[in-house]
């Protein structure tokens, strides 16, 4: 590189003559706008005899990077044709680095570079220069722009500036698959020469890599490259300029490439038989052992399914693998007996979750192994002969008395005896007491199924040879009813009639309880005792539901005749022996609408006018006490009316306002308050009758014309009422007269019985139903009271 360097300071220096001068243009970059035309000869040569151009124009002088030597390096040199040698032109240099990396000699336009040059930090420096008569100090030359360049020497290698790099590429992969790019860049000016002209190459990863050379991607060079042999690779790559020829400068990277796993192995099993030993005792669900295929691929590749084939144990074995150590774990489904079977035998077989079709020319990706099963022998505790025990006794059956018997054996080679006990754990296991040797349950107390109906008791069975293993199991004894007790009346509701009832009527549904069983396991039968046979009232009609009806005999029931009636009732049950009670029946009458609905059972609604009911009574009770209460209001206000005015100063008349708590009754009711406080005192004085104070009534004669005993009261109502209306003594308020007068044209006529001729006895009251709905209710109680006279004749 110093060679090199040094040549091209000889050439420089050599160039022309040994001199450089800016008085050769470079037409290609001349800037029109900084030309000049002089007369220029060139130093060392002789002129033309032609006049010429002169010029003071140039583009770019050149200066080598890196420059190593002692003495400054030699750019160029400035010069006018205006200069005659003589010293009256001085040059000066502005711009990039002027005096401090480049200096010039202001009499003879030579510039040198005082300092080494790095390209990569620089490229180029743009400087001004000026020719300036020294006398007048004003420039010969108007002043030029120049660039200086640095010129590009290959003193960068390529750098890989992403590296280490790090690559995967799946194992088994065919030659040529890709697997990575790399990429190196250089400092070096591109455009000049092959310093940045990089080349690739491997220098440690083959023959399993080749790299392209020009555009740095990896490539596998070796095919079926096996994961589970070799997984990491290490590749050494180099980056080197100059086209890769000698000299050339080289960076080298790294590359780290994984073999990813495929599924190209199936699971095998590290040997052909298992032998896994089991005691009898353990509990079912439970694992018992584990097996284990190898799988050398690596994550879901590596899953694996096992499954037992069909045959001998089969049904009574499972099997599942575990996920994090891909395990088989073989599971007890049903529970072993040595003594009905020592050993069993089955096959288990090993196959891939996931499986790659790329693999499957390779075989069957599964592998099948057998695994022995030899039961071990446990002491175990007897075993009772069911799970749970039921028996049955009736109550009040005698002390001592057995009822049933449990039996339990030990099922180990030389059995040994059994011993039984009850697990008493609360007062009802006392009731009971078993035979421990034969294990008869027998009672040990009266039993009550009304206190108690099933008693849970829990039987204790022990090994004599060891009483430490104990069994239990659970008895259940229902004690049997006894029927011991009679049926007993039951009724929901209270029992009624109303008084248009009519024969063959049910009024009421009656059951019956009994405290032997639920009435779901009892049936009852409802009749009346002889006695109540022939009751012309009531009776009973029985169901098949266990239930009866209370059915009516006639039509019609009367309160005001009889408001209660009692019937016997007797209630048998079908148990035997069979118990039988007689319950008595209230029936009380009541009245009802047309539609059966109850309206009043009470007695005080007997005596109640007729057509009233207690709702419409209690109606005129409060019309009565609101009429009431208006009246008392009444008087008090006229009496307040009669007070003085509040008012009691003629002369002081302020406004006064006065609270009071009445209404009145309209604009010309003035006697609630005072308004003398409101009129002019004059019109106070004078005497004149006030329309707050009542007037006095005038002592008129009314005439009041004698009504005839043939007039109609009809005009005398009108009379009377244009008598008030020309009252003048009538007050300043409104009144309410109230006229009665029914009219004419009632089909009824005269009800009075004054002009009557025939007796009570002889009157027949049947046209009553006649006269339509609103004497519906006269004509019933007519009808009963005549019903009822000839109930008594009979």
């Amino acid at each position: 590189m110093l060679t090199r360097n040094c040549l091209s300071l000889l050439l420089w220096v050599l160039f022309d003559g040994g001199l450089l001068t800016p008085l050769q243009p470079l037409p290609p970059q001349t800037s029109p706008g900084k030309q000049r035309e002089h007369a220029a000869p060139l130093p060392g040569r002789r002129s033309p005899a032609q006049r010429v151009k002169r010029g003071w124009v140039w583009n770019q002088f050149f200066v080598l990077e890196e420059y190593m030597g002692t003495d400054p390096q030699y750019v160029g040199k400035l010069h006018s044709d205006l200069d005659k040698g003589i010293g009256t032109v001085k040059y000066t240099l502005l711009g990039d680095g002027a005096g401090t990396i480049f200096t010039i000699d202001d009499t003879t336009g030579d510039i040198h570079a005082i300092k080494s040059l790095d390209r990569e930090e620089k490229p180029f420096y743009t400087l001004r220069a000026q020719a300036v008569a020294i006398e007048s100090g004003k420039p010969v030359e108007p002043e030029s722009e120049f660039i200086i360049k640095v010129q590009d020497i290959n003193d960068n290698e390529p750098k890989f500036l992403d590296g280490p790099y790090v690559a995967t590429v799946p194992e088994m992969s065919p030659v040529g698959a890709y697997v990575l790019q790399v990429r190196a860049t250089d400092a070096d000016d591109p455009t000049y020469g092959s310093s940045a002209r990089v080349v690739y190459s491997i220098l440690e990863g083959q023959p399993y890599f080749s790299i392209d050379p020009k555009t740095g991607v990896i490539r596998t060079a070796l095919p079926n490259m096996d994961r589970e042999v070799k997984e990491q690779y290490q590749v050494l790559i180099q980056a080197k300029d100059m086209g890769g020829q000698l000299g050339g400068l080289a960076g080298t990277t790294t590359v780290n490439i994984t073999l990813t796993d495929v599924n190209d192995n199936p699971p095998r099993f590290p040997k052909s038989i298992f032998h896994l030993k089991v005691p009898e005792s353990s509990p079912v669900g439970s694992g018992i052992g584990r097996i284990r295929a190898v799988d050398p691929d690596f994550g879901r590749n590596a899953e694996i399914e096992y499954t037992i084939v069909p045959g001998d144990g089969g049904n009574l074995f499972d099997i599942t693998t575990d996920e994090s150590t891909q395990e088989g774990i073989i599971i007890l489904k049903k529970a072993l007996d040595f003594e009905t079977k020592k050993a069993y035998t089955f096959k288990v077989e090993a196959s891939n979750v996931h499986l790659d079709h790329r693999f499957h020319s390779a075989g069957p990706f599964k592998d099948t192994a057998t695994v022995k099963i030899s039961v071990l022998d446990v002491d175990e505790p007897p075993v009772f002969s069911k799970p749970v025990y039921s028996m049955e006794v009736y109550e009040d059956t005698p002390i001592g008395t057995i009822i049933g018997a449990v039996t339990a054996q030990d099922l180990d080679l030389g059995s040994s005896s059994v011993r039984y006990s009850i697990d008493r754990n609360s007062e009802l296991d006392s009731y009971f007491m078993i035979d421990a040797t034969e294990g008869t349950i027998a009672t040990n107390n009266l039993l009550d199924r009304e206190t108690t109906a099933q008693y849970n008791v829990s039987v204790i069975a022990s090994k004599i040879s060891n009483p430490l293993l104990t069994s239990k199991v659970k008895v259940i004894i229902h004690v049997l009813d006894v029927n011991e007790f009679a049926p007993e009346l039951y009724l929901q509701n209270e029992m009624t009639v109303c008084e248009n009832a009519k024969a063959g009527q049910i009024i009421q549904f009656i059951g019956a309880t009994d405290k032997d069983l639920s009435p779901t396991g009892q049936k009852f039968s409802f009749r009346l005792p002889p006695e109540a046979s022939s009751n012309p009232n009531f009776t009973i009609h029985t169901y098949n539901n266990s239930t009866a009806g209370v059915e009516a005999r006639r039509n019609r029931y009367s309160r005001r005749q009889q408001e209660f009636y009692t019937l016997p009732v007797v209630i048998e049950d079908s148990s035997y022996p069979i118990q039988s009670s007689t319950g008595t029946l209230t029936i009380q009458v009541c009245r009802c609408n047309a539609n059966g609905v109850l309206l009043s059972c009470s007695a005080e609604a007997i005596f109640l006018p007729v057509g009233l009911s207690t709702g419409a009574l209690i109606a005129i009770l409060l019309c009565i006490i609101i009429l009431s209460a208006i009246v008392v209001l009444y008087v008090a206000l006229r009496k307040q009316k009669k007070k003085d005015t509040l008012m009691t100063s003629k002369e002081d008349i302020r406004d006064n306002v006065i609270h009071y708590d009445d209404e009145g009754g309209g604009e010309e009711d003035t006697q609630a308050f005072d308004i003398g406080a409101l009129r002019n005192p004059k019109v106070i004085e004078e005497k004149k009758i006030r329309r707050d104070i009542k007037p006095e009534p005038l002592c008129l004669p009314r005439l009041r014309p004698q009504a005839e005993d043939n007039t109609d009261i009809r005009d005398f109502i009108i009379v009377r009422l244009q008598e008030n209306d020309g009252d003048p003594s009538a007050p300043p308020y409104d009144s309410l007269a109230t006229y009665a007068y029914e009219g004419t044209g009632s089909v009824a006529e005269s009800l009075s019985t004054i002009e009557s001729l025939t007796t009570e006895a002889e009157q027949d009251y049947d046209y009553l139903s006649d006269w339509g709905p609103r004497f519906k209710t006269l004509a019933e109680m007519f009808g009963e009271e005549e019903s009822y006279k000839a109930d008594k004749v009979t």
